[in-house]
């Protein structure tokens, strides 16, 4: 994703041609508090997994630069943060921390509903480690219900926040933005994060669609009025609003929690990683062209991937990373005796899981056994 990937030729415009190149406290659906509007507006991320961003690299085509590399926004995270950090790993693996705001501003007011108070919460969390050699990935979602001790933090504006114990994972966020969700993830796992990527409500739809949608299959019926999603069993193509609806939704699946939708989640980021390596377009420089807009306008990155050449490389080393090479779990939890609506780390488990990172290794299977886990696994396949 850095070193090891170099940028593609430059990209034609639209028009010109292309030259070749369980825990015991698990509730049942009546228990929980039914969310408000801000936080049903879960959002699968995966800007690793965003697809225009993995087309940008995957298809052998390049960019308009300068066009394009003016719709980024990029926030500088190493400089916020300063020296008091895990340490770079030395082992050639990576580690991307991935984002989905619930802004409500701009157009995101009408996909999400609610107001706009100027806060933002990451509702969808994923670490994405890349191992050495560029071949595989292991995927860590964070619960946003996760009740975590959050570090001090300064923002990208300079702005001090004090350190907070006991506060809901997703809170960092919108406390001190980018910085402060880096530096509580750094904190909760000991593992450094080496680049940020964030996406929200309306990036992700229009990225879908102009994708043409992506296809999966539903084991069940999967009826969720608070996400507007209406599915019957079977295999589905969807654009961008039911896309987002799926990703959304906790009601109509599993038991209701956060982590049935996180494993809804992970089920469409192989949908999608699947879908982008099949699209097909060097022969439709148009399609592409609309892609590569919409995915550098969607993404908020670090300030090392801020530039299309940057994104490029970064992306070209995610090519050889398929479905199948992605090992997918959720941050060991279980439920929170005290509160319902709550997980708390399972400590001795999700050390397991940090230190097969930190070692470059692949996640032990008995990290994520007997853990809370939301029991919607197997209700979203590719629809291959």
């Amino acid at each position: 994703m850095s070193a090891e990937s170099t940028p593609d030729p430059a990209i034609p415009g639209p028009g010109q041609s292309r030259t070749p190149g369980p825990g015991p406290g698990r509730r049942g659906k009546g228990r929980r508090r039914k969310p408000t509007a801000k936080r049903r507006k879960a959002l699968l991320v995966a800007a690793w997994s965003a697809a225009g961003i993995v087309v940008l690299g995957g298809t052998g085509a390049g960019v308009l630069y300068f066009k394009l590399n003016g719709n980024l926004t990029s926030v500088d995270i190493d400089q916020a943060l300063g020296a008091d950090r895990p340490e770079k790993a030395d082992n050639g693996s990576e580690n991307i921390l991935v984002l989905g705001s619930d802004t409500r501003s701009g157009g995101n007011k009408k996909l999400g509903g609610g107001t706009d108070d100027g806060t933002a919460r990451s509702d969808t969390a994923m670490i994405v480690h890349v191992y050495k050699g560029h071949k595989k990935a292991g995927v860590v979602s964070i619960p946003r219900d996760t009740l975590v001790d959050r570090p001090d933090c300064t923002d990208t504006d300079g702005g001090e926040h004090p350190a907070a114990d006991g506060v809901m994972f997703n809170s960092a966020y919108s406390t001190g933005g980018a910085a402060c969700a880096v530096k509580t993830v750094e904190s909760i796992s000991g593992l450094r994060m080496d680049h940020y990527l964030e996406v929200d409500f309306s990036g992700f739809q229009n990225l879908i669609d102009d994708l043409g949608g992506v296809q999966v299959t539903t084991s069940e019926d999967i009826k969720d009025p608070d996400s507007h999603l209406d599915l019957t069993a079977g295999t589905h193509r969807l654009d961008g609003e039911q896309a987002l609806g799926l990703v959304r939704t906790r009601h109509g699946v599993g038991d209701g929690s956060d982590l049935g939708r996180i494993q809804l989640q992970q089920a469409f980021v192989k949908a999608l990683v699947h879908q982008v390596k099949d699209i097909g377009l060097l022969g439709n420089p148009k399609k592409l062209y609309d892609i590569a807009d919409t995915a550098t306008k969607t993404v908020t990155t670090d300030s090392d991937l801020g530039s299309v050449n940057s994104l490029m490389s970064f992306a070209g080393g995610l090519k050889g990373i398929g479905p199948d090479k992605m090992h997918m779990v959720t941050m060991p939890v279980i439920y929170d005796p005290a509160d319902a609506n709550r997980v708390l780390v399972e400590k001795d488990k999700a050390q397991q899981v940090w230190t097969a990172l930190k070692n470059d290794r692949p996640i032990p299977a008995s990290a994520t056994q007997g853990t809370a886990t939301g029991e919607a696994k197997g209700v979203v396949n590719t629809g291959e």
